[in-house]
């Protein structure tokens, strides 16, 4: 319990210190479920308290007054953020759905154009895209350059 409220209260300092005003928590219900990454890896992956990590950073969010909204982040990690494949939902993912890049290994996904960028970048911008219209985020920044060489935030430092 104590590493969930500590790393809820980085990533809602680093918010405040940052005058960032939004969160956007990409989140699937029962996404445990029928995992298959290795006996190994479901065991340290089933171990992870998600739910109780996302519980307390919307906590400290409602305290702080920063934006909390959950949106479902299913197919996110596997279309390309680039190539604006579009993002099915749950359950809802047409026969003929396919992306048009791939993640080739932990933490870089090939685009169509064979472009190589940050894979957690892509899985993230992809989760913003789907609420982007409904909050209105202009997501034109969001760029090659961005995605190839993301800055990275050292949130835990220890």
């Amino acid at each position: 319990r104590d590493a969930v409220n500590k790393a809820a209260r980085i990533v809602v300092n680093h918010c405040l210190e940052h005058k960032i005003g939004r969160i956007v928590f990409g989140w699937n219900k029962r996404q445990k479920d029928s995992i298959e990454m290795g006996k190994q890896n479901n065991q340290k992956f089933v171990q992870i308290p998600t739910a109780k990590l996302k519980k307390r950073i919307q906590q400290l969010c409602e305290q702080y007054g920063i934006e909390f909204v959950e949106t479902e982040e299913s197919y996110t990690s596997q279309a390309s953020f680039l190539d604006e494949d579009f993002l099915p939902t749950i359950g809802e993912k047409p026969e003929s759905w396919k992306p048009s890049g791939k993640r080739i290994c932990r933490g870089l996904y090939r685009a169509k154009h064979r472009f190589l960028i940050n894979a957690d970048g892509n899985g993230s911008a992809n989760i913003l895209r789907k609420v982007s219209t409904k909050l209105g985020i202009n997501l034109s920044g969001v760029c090659r350059g961005s995605l190839t060489m993301p800055s990275r935030v050292r949130l835990w430092t220890a």
